[in-house]
């Protein structure tokens, strides 16, 4: 009865886990492969000589060809199982070993998702004998249901339960033989890497956005440092922002085209920025927060000739940071 309802519990947590599998679709990449793999966990008997029962341990090894859906491989595993042989008049005790050589084939449901529930089938063979004489030879077959997270594109980890059978072996114990049907039920967890896969491309963090200081610009005509009303508006524009920030530098870079001398335009693009500080003053802004700069023709905003009048040029710009 215990090992009934074993059985059932580790079905029933296998079938649980498969439910959220298809919440999971298209996380990984996955390319045609050799993979290997090993894992390891417990046996108990389902019908074996004299209906032995207990507890007991296995592992193995595999190496196969994943197509990205179905799957080939060849797993050696090797466990151990308590024996009672219960012959009249006796009680002896001892140990089942068995070595199988099986060839699987899966098909995994969701080869392309983070969690990919799988279904097999596969013959081969088996030795089994009592410790570890493995006299009898015998054909085996197995039936498995298991589900696989995938770590990575390459490696991946599982929980599988695991049917495996024989045709009828002869096991000795102290002494007695006995021959009698051979199914287990095997509880595996366990491990594969596949070959040449694409690794996967960490994404770098998003960086912080860095805040743009708010910055205005206002024209004058020729040979001009006053202010037009439009311009005296924009201005009051770059004061509220300032008082916005609360605390903050406001800088007037004066500029000019290339009309005239340069010393003469170095001066008339400090006396244009002065104009701009006035405006600022008047609008709430402290004098002591406003750096003026005259930079005359020397950074234009639209490249020309020597000598040309050109109005994107005569400005001044103000940053508030």
């Amino acid at each position: 009865m215990a090992r009934d309802l074993m059985e059932k519990a580790v079905y029933s947590a296998i079938a649980a886990i498969l439910l959220p599998w298809a919440a999971h679709a298209q996380d990984i990449e996955a390319l045609p492969g050799f993979y290997i793999g090993g894992g390891g966990g417990i046996t108990t008997p389902v019908s074996s000589p004299n209906n032995a029962s207990g507890i007991g341990w296995v592992g193995g090894v595999k190496a196969g060809y994943d197509f990205v859906g179905p799957r080939i491989d060849l797993d050696v595993g090797y466990g151990q199982t308590p024996l009672s042989v219960n012959i009249p008049g006796t009680a002896i005790n001892g140990k089942g070993a068995q070595l199988t050589s099986l060839v699987n084939v899966s098909y995994d449901f969701a080869p392309t998702s983070r969690i990919t529930p799988y279904i097999g089938a596969g013959a081969g063979i088996a030795f089994i004998d009592s410790n570890t004489s493995l006299g009898s030879t015998q054909f085996a077959w197995d039936a498995l249901i298991g589900l696989r997270y995938n770590i990575t594109n390459s490696f991946t980890v599982g929980l599988e339960g695991r049917y495996v059978g024989t045709t009828s072996p002869s096991i000795t114990v102290a002494n007695q033989t006995v021959s009698s049907q051979n199914q287990n039920f095997v509880t595996l967890l366990g491990f594969a890497y596949k070959f040449g896969q694409p690794q996967a491309v960490v994404a770098p963090p998003p960086q912080a956005a860095i805040p743009q200081a708010p910055s205005f610009m206002v024209f004058f005509d020729w040979d001009r440092s006053t202010l037009s009303a439009q311009a005296v508006n924009t201005i009051g524009q770059a004061a509220s922002a300032y008082k916005v920030k609360g605390s903050a530098r406001v800088t007037a870079v004066g500029h000019t085209d290339k009309s005239g001398p340069d010393s003469y335009n170095m001066a008339l693009s400090l006396r244009r920025a002065n104009a701009v500080k006035d405006v600022l003053v008047r609008d709430g802004v402290p004098a002591s927060a406003i750096t003026v700069i005259g930079k005359g023709e020397t950074q234009p905003l639209v490249q020309t000739a020597d000598g040309v009048r050109e109005p994107q040029n005569r400005r001044v710009e103000i940053v508030v940071q």
